[in-house]
């Protein structure tokens, strides 16, 4: 028989370590979009929901610990194993005792699980769910406070003459949410959002907010695991034939090669593109799910070819692009907004058990208008048309500590794509990884997001490998090698090319208050040379990034934050390029205190946007930042979290940026500022009852 001490050492104060995890995700995912106004909250709010409804590790079924993204099929599989011959945990700390569980796996998960035999019931009145129910209400504000120059009234003249000149709306950017949470059984959610530079319940919005969204959902009652009406998110397999939004992709950790594909989910994000809309619904028999999803919107489109109906409307006929970024704060922008409908029917058939899952995706999309794309030799094989089907299979299964998956697809055009990996524990202080994917040049599908460099599934080889160490109880080696290769042309390369991503990361915590980082990044491209010259032929592009990060906890009410970082940019034909940025936080929180401040002062040197540098910073509930510094300035921020009572709290967040080299910004677009300083405003509040 065995028996288990407390061990304080377990249980953290904070879940600082999951959200220093998460924030290398962020910025990673940031570098690889290579855009910092991606709205990637969808991504983490997972979190802020666990940490105020922890999950009951004597109760939760392989999905919920799947969705945390904290723990591998092989841990999670061996913790079921051990429920099933053991009975229910006694204590967390029993989770020692379990194969793949080291006290650092505890420590991540501790902030969002707990042990308890007493189980809530499925079933419950509605009189239980409005009584029992959580509310919150959100509301958030932000601007720059510099005049930009799109913000002007124009005069009839300008109007006429140059529509594009000028910004419709006011700077700011405000949105608003409500939801309604009953456990994780039911949700009720209803947003609007309106980007800077759009209008406001006035001229084209006399509606109010330029983008709504909302839905009521289901979760866990009889037989029915997910039902959503309104707009949801779909992600299935590792990616290749449905997933809809964005997911975390190569990192320092083991867990991001592989796609964990959660099927149904309600959307509760501002991405106004990255969602379906309409009804789905996933339904259990026994080791089987069923599930079927139906969506229709309008979506942003940039229209070439019109046609005029008989009651003289304009009908599209055909669009060059469908647009991505949400904004409609021009009058072109706002020509493309809605411009088509897109209609998406699918489904996904799954067996699962405790070791094994196997399923099958189907989608079918039709538009509105045909997309005809500019001809290029580039895009040759890129999707153009109305009417696209993608079908695909896909697996996962636990055998001892190994985790075998993978997905194979096809389009409708007979293009094909697969991927396959492997997570091994070869010991309780090491796991191996690997994965391949061939992604051919025609395999076409527009809602696909699997581990790539492209942006979609599509003209990409690669083989990756890579490896998690616990070299000592205080030290952690974490690193991987992807070489991939390109079969076919890209908008930046005009011939086959291939690449390299090597990375390597050391952790270092000698004590329970310092922890310490060490990392090198190596990646090689080949793209187009600038150099003006008779024919197009390629250079290597180089990038390395070396970083160091602290975190001290000085005090039970300060902590502090720093971090140097150095790239180093290699053009071949072109002078190379240098940045340089160091970074330091100061975080203040008195347990019982209701303020909180967080602030940082940061300066950085780059020769030009192509040695930049990205840094997550500390932001408000539900929001996200990871500025790209580049030139030569400083950056600070300061943030102030107040609850002014239980349930009623407010945020204030004001950043600014000095270039020390630079009297215009952004010049020439209707964002410049005529001077060296841009500063964000952010206010929020939330109110819970």
């Amino acid at each position: 028989m065995s028996s288990y001490a407390q061990i304080d050492t377990v249980v953290p104060k904070n879940n600082e370590q999951v959200d220093e995890q998460i924030n290398q995700n962020v910025e990673l995912l940031s570098e690889q979009m290579q855009s910092e106004d991606g709205d990637l909250s969808n991504l983490t709010e997972i979190y802020t929901y666990l940490k105020s409804h922890p999950i009951n590790l004597n109760r939760a079924k392989k999905e919920e610990l799947l969705e945390m993204q904290l723990l591998t099929d092989i841990q999670i599989n061996n913790l079921i194993k051990h429920r099933e011959k053991n009975g229910y945990l006694m204590t967390i700390y029993e989770l020692q005792s379990i194969d793949g569980f080291d006290l650092t796996t505890i420590k991540k998960i501790v902030p969002f699980v707990y042990v308890s035999n007493n189980f809530n019931s499925t079933f419950f009145s509605t009189k239980e769910m409005f009584k029992d129910g959580k509310h919150e209400f959100v509301m958030r504000m932000q601007r720059v406070l510099e005049k930009q120059s799109g913000y002007f009234t124009p005069d009839s003249l300008t109007k006429a003459t140059k529509p594009n000149s000028y910004y419709l709306g006011d700077p700011n950017r405000v949105f608003a949410r409500y939801r309604f949470q009953y456990n994780n059984a039911v949700s009720f959610a209803l947003s609007g959002e309106k980007d800077a530079g759009e209008q406001f319940f006035k001229g084209t919005q006399k509606q109010g907010f330029d983008f709504y969204s909302g839905h009521v959902a289901i979760k866990n009652i009889r037989f029915v695991k997910t039902l959503v009406l309104g707009d949801y998110q779909a992600t299935f397999g590792q990616g290749l034939t449905l997933w809809q939004g964005f997911a975390f992709g190569k990192s320092a950790s083991p867990m991001n090669i592989k796609r964990y594909g959660i099927g149904i989910k309600p959307y509760y994000s501002f991405d106004e593109n990255r969602f379906f809309r309409g009804a789905a619904g996933t339904f259990k028999l026994k080791n089987f799910e069923f599930t079927g999803l139906v969506s229709y919107k309008k979506i942003d489109a940039n229209a070439t070819i019109t046609d005029t109906v008989t009651n003289g409307e304009i009908d599209v006929v055909g669009v060059s692009s469908l647009e991505l970024g949400g904004l409609h704060n021009t009058n072109n922008l706002l020509e493309d907004k809605g411009t088509i409908t897109q209609t998406i029917l699918g489904g996904n058939a799954a067996y699962n058990k405790r070791n094994l899952h196997i399923g099958a995706t189907v989608q079918n999309m039709n538009l509105s208008a045909e997309l005809i794309r500019a001809p290029s030799l580039y895009n040759k094989f890129d999707y153009q048309g109305k009417h696209n089907f993608v079908g695909g299979i896909d697996y996962s299964y636990v055998f001892k500590n190994a985790n075998l998956f993978g997905e194979y697809s096809m389009s409708e055009n007979g293009g094909k794509a697969f991927c396959q990996g492997l997570i091994v524990a070869l010991d309780p202080k090491l796991t191996f990884m690997a994965h391949y994917r061939n992604f051919e040049k025609n395999f076409q599908n527009l809602y696909g997001n699997a581990i790539a460099e492209n942006t979609l599934p599509q003209n990409e080889k690669s083989i990756y490998i890579g490896m998690e160490a616990k070299l000592f109880k205080t030290l952690t080696l974490s690193l991987f090698l992807d070489q991939f290769k390109f079969d076919w042309l890209k908008s930046s390369a005009s011939a086959p090319s291939n690449g390299r991503d090597l990375f390597a990361q050391l952790n270092y915590s000698p004590t329970k208050k310092i922890d310490m980082s060490f990392r090198f990044r190596h990646r090689t491209k080949f793209q187009n040379s600038s150099v003006d010259n008779a024919y197009d032929y390629l250079v290597p592009y180089v990038q390395y990034n070396n970083r160091y990060n602290l975190s001290a906890q000085l005090s039970p009410d300060f902590k502090i934050k720093s971090r140097v970082e150095y790239t180093h940019v290699n053009k071949a034909n072109e002078p190379d390029e240098v940045g340089v940025a160091f970074a330091q936080d100061i975080i203040y929180k008195k347990v019982g205190k209701p303020i909180s401040i967080t602030a940082r002062y940061a300066v950085f040197d780059t020769q030009g946007y192509d040695s930049r540098v990205y840094i997550y910073e500390n932001d408000v509930l539900y929001g996200y930042s990871v500025p790209a510094l580049y030139y030569k300035g400083q950056r600070c921020y300061i943030m102030v979290n107040w609850d002014i009572t239980r349930n009623f709290e407010i945020w204030v967040r004001v950043a600014q940026n000095i270039y020390d080299n630079q009297t215009v910004l952004q010049a020439g677009s209707l964002n410049q500022i005529n001077g060296n300083k841009k500063t964000e405003l952010k206010l929020q509040a939330r109110l819970k009852f």
